[in-house]
């Protein structure tokens, strides 16, 4: 599946959206929820590949189908050169998640990875310290009894 590309200027190699640094993070409902919910995400988005594969293995779902675009998102992905503007008019509205259901895709990820992180290459111990991040704030969103999303920032 890979990056939600429709939403991104991509085409060529070289293009600005492979020049750039991708990062996934976790928004979370509403203004301000109350706690931090920042993760670096650079390791998952430039492992997103293998982790769709490992979690497709693990029969969970895939982090990169929590992915929702917002006209927040959309905006900074314009500023950073990589939005596609003509889509900001048709952007369907954001998309909200079960903390619970990015949990169980988190945990049987971090479960995996604890034992084997190596299975993901050089980056396997910190693609699995991004996920026990994303465990924590997951975790503080379901105890909020709030909702989530994944988006993508490119730098």
């Amino acid at each position: 599946m890979g990056f939600p590309t429709r939403f991104f200027s991509c085409g060529e190699p070289g293009d600005t959206l492979l020049r750039m640094a991708a990062s996934m993070y976790i928004v979370v409902e509403g203004e301000d929820p109350g706690f931090d919910i920042f993760v670096n995400g650079r390791a998952l988005a430039r492992n997103e590949d293998p982790l769709e594969k490992l979690a497709l293995r693990l029969s969970v779902r895939p982090l990169i189908e929590f992915f929702s675009a917002d006209e927040n998102s959309m905006s900074l992905l314009i500023e950073e050169g990589a939005g596609n503007r003509e889509l900001m008019q048709r952007l369907p509205p954001p998309q909200w998640y079960s903390a619970n259901d990015g949990l169980a895709t988190v945990e049987a990820l971090v479960g995996e990875l604890e034992h084997e992180p190596q299975q993901l290459g050089s980056e396997g111990e910190q693609v699995l310290a991004e996920l026990l991040e994303y465990r924590r704030v997951l975790r503080k969103t379901r105890d909020r009894e709030m909702r989530w999303h994944l988006a993508v920032s490119w730098r």
